[in-house]
C-alpha cells in the first residue's frame, strides 16, 4: 500500500481509498483476500540466536580469551590447580552472562504482548469478535473503554473518546480524540484523529477504520528499528578490549625480557644449554600468567548481572549486559516531554481537605499507603467519596499486580480511596448514578 497521510484526509476520501464502508464493514470474502495481500497483523519474528551460539558468544570477550590462554599456559608449566581455578572462573562468567542474555533475548516478546488477542469489528453489518492478528486495512474497529488497540486506524465516529498513548508517545495523560483532518506534517503524538497499535481506550467509545497492520503500524516501525540497529561496542567493551590488549603486550614483553636476559647472561658465562632455556621459558610463562587478573572478568560480569537483574525487576529489558554500564554512564537524558520515562501510573500524593494538606504514601496502583492524618475527618471522607462517584475507572489485581482499567487520573482517585479503606463497589451501590455529563473543554 502506498504511503498515504491518513490523518490529513477527509474521512470520505479515506473510506474510498480503502474501499470500505463505515456502517457495514468488510465482507468475509474481502477480509480473507486482504489478509492474503497484507499478511497477519503481527510483528515479524526476529531471527533468534540459538542458545548454543549465545553461550559461545560469551567467550568472545577479550578478558575471557586472555584467561583461556592463561589456562593453557598454566597447564603447560604444570600448575594444574591454577589452570582449574581459571577454568571455573571462565565458566562462571560465561554461564552468568548466558543466563542473563538468554532471558533478555525475549525482549521482542514484550512488545508482542501489547497486541490484544481479539477485537470487535464490523463485518457485513454485524459485530464480530475476531483475532487481532486477522485484522486487515479497511476493517471497522468498534472501540470502548478498556480496549487495547491492535492496529493503526483513522477515527470515523467518537463519543467522548480518550486514549492512553503512553506506550507509543510517552504522554502520561489520556489524549482526547477528534475527527477533523490534520496537516500532513503533524507528528505522530499530535494526530488526534488516529488510534495506534499498543495504545488503549481509557474513556468513551468510537469507530475507527484500520489503516495499517503489523510492521506497517507506528508500533511495528519502532520494533523494526530495534531489530535493525547495528550492534556497536559499548564503552565497557572497548575499555576491556584495551585492557586485554595491554595485558597481552605486557605478558609478551615479560616473556621476552626474562628469557632474553637469562639467555644473554648464561651465554656470557658459557653455561647456556637447552635445559636451562626451557626452564627460563616456563618461568617466563608463569610470570605472564601471574600478570593476568583472573578475578577481573568475574567481578565485571557479576556487577553487570546484578544491574541487569535490578532493571528487569522494574520492567526494563537489557539485551546485552555491557549496556548496563553504558546506561550508568549517562549524565543527561534528552526526552520529548515529561512522562516518557514513567510507567504511566498516576499517584495521588497530597490531599487538601478541611483546611489541611495531607501527605499520602505508596507508589503506583497498589492500594497500600499511609495517610499522615486522621481518616475520621469528615471533609476527607466526603472528598474521597466524591472522587469515587465521579469516576469510571476500576482497580483490579491480576497475577499479583495491581492495575487500573480506564483513565489513569481517575484510577489514581480510586487507589487513593482504597488506601483510606473506602470500598469502591459499596460506595457506588449506595449512590446510584442518575445522569452523566462527560468532561469537555466547552463545559469546564
Amino acid at each position: 500500500m502506498a504511503k498515504v497521510p491518513w490523518h490529513s484526509m477527509q474521512i470520505d476520501s479515506l473510506v474510498g481509498e480503502l474501499n470500505t464502508n463505515p456502517e457495514q464493514g468488510l465482507t468475509a470474502d474481502e477480509a480473507r483476500k486482504r489478509l492474503e495481500i497484507y499478511g497477519y497483523n503481527e510483528l515479524k519474528e526476529e531471527k533468534r540466536t540459538s542458545p548454543f551460539s549465545l553461550f559461545v558468544n560469551q567467550f568472545k570477550n577479550t578478558l575471557i580469551i586472555i584467561l583461556l590462554i592463561a589456562t593453557i599456559l598454566s597447564a603447560l608449566v604444570g600448575e594444574l590447580v591454577d589452570a582449574g581455578i581459571i577454568v571455573v572462573i571462565v565458566l562462571f562468567c560465561a554461564a552468568l552472562g548466558f543466563v542473563q542474555e538468554y532471558r533478555a533475548e525475549r525482549a521482542l516478546d514484550a512488545l508482542k504482548k501489547m497486541l490484544t488477542p481479539t477485537i470487535t469489528v464490523l463485518r457485513e453489518g454485524k459485530e464480530h469478535e475476531v483475532l487481532a492478528k486477522e485484522l486487515v486495512p479497511g476493517d471497522i474497529l468498534l472501540l470502548e473503554a478498556g480496549d487495547k488497540i491492535p492496529s493503526d486506524g483513522r477515527l470515523s465516529e467518537i463519543h467522548s473518546l480518550q486514549c492512553d498513548e503512553a506506550p507509543l508517545t510517552g504522554e502520561s495523560f489520556p489524549v482526547e480524540k477528534e475527527l477533523s483532518a490534520l496537516p500532513a506534517d503533524m507528528p505522530v503524538g499530535d494526530r488526534k484523529n488516529m488510534v495506534f497499535t499498543g495504545t488503549s481506550v481509557t474513556y468513551g467509545r468510537g469507530k475507527a477504520v484500520v489503516t495499517a497492520t503489523g510492521v506497517n503500524t507506528e508500533f511495528g516501525k519502532i520494533a523494526a528499528e530495534l531489530v535493525s540497529v547495528s550492534q556497536e561496542k559499548t564503552p565497557l567493551e572497548k575499555r576491556t578490549e584495551e585492557i586485554g590488549k595491554w595485558l597481552g603486550i605486557i605478558a609478551l614483553v615479560i616473556c621476552v625480557l626474562v628469557v632474553g636476559a637469562s639467555i644473554v647472561r648464561e651465554s656470557i658465562v658459557g653455561k647456556l644449554d637447552l635445559q636451562f632455556t626451557l626452564t627460563m621459558l616456563m618461568f617466563a610463562i608463569a610470570l605472564a600468567v601471574a600478570a593476568v587478573p583472573e578475578a577481573l572478568a568475574a567481578i565485571v560480569t557479576g556487577v553487570l548481572a546484578i544491574g541487569m537483574h535490578e532493571m528487569a525487576k522494574r520492567n526494563a529489558l537489557i539485551r546485552k549486559m555491557p549496556a548496563v554500564e553504558t546506561l550508568g554512564c549517562a549524565t543527561v537524558i534528552c526526552s520529548d516531554k515529561t512522562g516518557t520515562l514513567t510507567k504511566g501510573e498516576m499517584t495521588a500524593r497530597r490531599v487538601f481537605a478541611g483546611g489541611n494538606l495531607i501527605e499520602v504514601g505508596g507508589v503506583g496502583y497498589t492500594p497500600q499507603g499511609e495517610f499522615h492524618s486522621s481518616l475520621n475527618d469528615l471533609s476527607l471522607k466526603m472528598l474521597l467519596t466524591g472522587g469515587l462517584l465521579c469516576n469510571d475507572s476500576t482497580l483490579f489485581e491480576d497475577a499479583g499486580k495491581w492495575s487500573v482499567r480506564g483513565d489513569p487520573t481517575e484510577g489514581a482517585l480510586v487507589v487513593l480511596a482504597a488506601k483510606a479503606g473506602v470500598d469502591h463497589a459499596e460506595t457506588k451501590q449506595k449512590n446510584a448514578r442518575i445522569n452523566e455529563f462527560p468532561f469537555s473543554s466547552d463545559r469546564k
